[in-house]
């Protein structure tokens, strides 16, 4: 497993609760820089929760979790954020806006130069498979598959260090969850970002992820390669992951 030097986040005895619902009790994990890691598990089993933690939308009850090597700070969290990209299940795209604008305000915001900008859109829209005659569209105008890529975009438009992923291909048909895949996988290849998939499919996590990590009710029941993991099932929970798309 990932020491805790090579990781791009590390989960040191966390533990989260929300009321009475215990989410987490002091979790420990270390994931892999500049890899695809799969967080794997039916609903409730604390997948999102993991990811909000790792971008401080939530903050861990007790215990200790260190990003980039370091513990989240508690000011200039934009500046941290910024390092990260976020993309979530549906796109998220605001529908007032085109889908070029979608995609560049935070860099607007931050000042970039209009050269600088339009080199980057163009340059995510090509690594997307996007038209250049999505640019000037609202999402409505867009296809799902369309509209998911935009959201990709919008992730890697700032060239993040780190890519959180929520269920980022399930609202889509399988034809169209192919062709993002592929599209992701080249993206992977060609930049290596350090990447945190949140999945409740187990057959995405075995071909989009270099790690799997399987949650049950906030407990890691199995961590390793895909192929591992596929191969040896540490419990019968696992066991029927893996049968559910066998």
């Amino acid at each position: 497993m990932t020491s805790p030097s090579d990781a791009c986040v590390s989960f040191h005895g966390v533990s989260k609760k929300f009321g009475e619902l215990v989410v987490f009790n002091e979790l420990s994990l270390a994931l892999p820089s500049g890899q695809t890691t799969a967080i794997v598990g039916a609903s409730g089993s604390g997948k999102t929760t993991l990811l909000q933690m790792v971008n401080a939308l939530e903050r861990p009850d007790s215990g200790s979790l260190q990003v980039f090597g370091e513990p989240i700070p508690q000011h200039q969290l934009q500046q941290f954020r910024h390092r990260i990209g976020y993309a979530v299940q549906g796109a998220g795209l605001f529908p007032h806006l085109s889908a070029r604008d979608n995609v560049t305000l935070v860099a607007r915001l931050l000042g970039w130069s209009e050269q600088r900008i339009q080199q980057r859109f163009a340059e995510l829209l090509q690594a997307m498979a996007l038209p250049a005659n999505v640019a000037d569209r609202p999402p409505r105008e867009l296809s799902g598959g369309q509209q998911q890529r935009l959201g990709l975009c919008r992730a890697l438009m700032l060239s993040p260090d780190m890519l959180l992923l929520d269920e980022p291909f399930s609202a889509v048909d399988p034809v169209t969850r192919l062709g993002l895949y592929e599209r992701f996988e080249e993206v992977q290849q060609m930049h290596a970002v350090s990447t945190l998939l949140v999945t409740h499919d187990i057959r995405e996590a075995r071909r989009l992820a270099d790690v799997l990590v399987v949650l049950d009710q906030g407990r890691i029941v199995q961590s390793g390669s895909p192929d591992d993991v596929f191969a040896d099932p540490a419990s019968p929970y696992v066991e029927r992951l893996i049968a559910s798309v066998a």
